[in-house]
């Protein structure tokens, strides 16, 4: 070869060290380690720790602890969304104050549920794109069509450690609708969901409540108020004030308690 001619690497004193190999390991020799008389793959193979196979991560992580409750169900007369306003970091109350429910447009909301910055960024930029769109259409946009919207973003990081569990519900020309997402992407239509810690005792009320008559707007948000608040009595991460929205053909309607 030219090249190895010019790098003298056919000389003997630029080879000890396989000169050396050879002589401590002949070509039949048994003593020959099995990864080099037969490698498993590639040369990346044998440089990746141990041997092909992804170590385990040493630590407990980087681990969200969350608390809330929310909900949200569809009657005759619209949506009633209920929710609490704790914000929690494992045991530590880190607010009472905070707003879980955010307006995508006049007529449809989101509830917050998980990582308060994951919500609060993805239901604003949906509700950036719902506007966008509002103008170019000239019309309103759908609850499915901005829930479809959401989940569609927040797909494109599963897996990347978003916390979000949020409910897009509203009234459009298709009279109340309710869709359930999630931060692996999934949504789900229904007629009434509750999220978070307090969720298994708001079922409770909700469940009960809804076989009854919530014909009317009043009625429907007693009984979110009803459901939130014994979520919060048993819940140690759910409490603070209880807000109810009411979302129907006139918008929404806002009520603290």
């Amino acid at each position: 070869m030219a090249l190895a001619s010019v790098l003298r690497s056919e000389l003997p004193e630029f080879n000890k060290s396989l000169i050396k190999f050879n002589k401590i390991f002949p070509e039949d020799s048994e003593a020959i380690p099995e990864i080099v008389r037969d490698p498993p793959g590639p040369p990346r193979v044998l440089a990746a720790p141990p041997w092909g196979v992804e170590a385990a991560p040493e630590g407990p992580g980087f681990q969200m602890l969350h608390g809330t409750t929310t909900l949200a169900f569809k009657s005759p007369a619209g949506v009633t969304v209920a929710v609490d306003s704790r914000a929690t970091a494992g045991s530590y109350i880190a607010s009472q104050s905070v707003l879980k429910v955010l307006p995508i447009n006049a007529r449809i909301l989101g509830t917050m549920a998980g990582g308060a910055a994951d919500c609060s960024f993805w239901q604003r930029l949906v509700a950036r794109q719902c506007r966008v769109q509002e103008l170019r259409n000239k019309e309103p946009v759908s609850v499915a069509a901005a829930s479809k919207l959401l989940a569609n973003l927040v797909y494109q990081y599963k897996g990347m450690g978003l916390s979000l569990g949020t409910m897009v519900c509203g009234w459009d020309k298709r009279g109340p609708a309710l869709y359930y997402v999630d931060s692996e992407g999934q949504r789900v239509a229904g007629r009434a969901f509750a999220v978070g810690s307090g969720s298994s005792y708001a079922y409770g009320v909700l469940d009960r409540g809804l076989a009854g008559a919530a014909a009317t707007a009043e009625a429907a948000c007693a009984l979110a108020r009803r459901a939130i608040y014994q979520a919060a009595r048993r819940d140690a991460y759910s409490g603070g004030r209880v807000r109810v929205f009411h979302v129907g053909p006139q918008g929404e309607k806002k009520n603290k308690y």
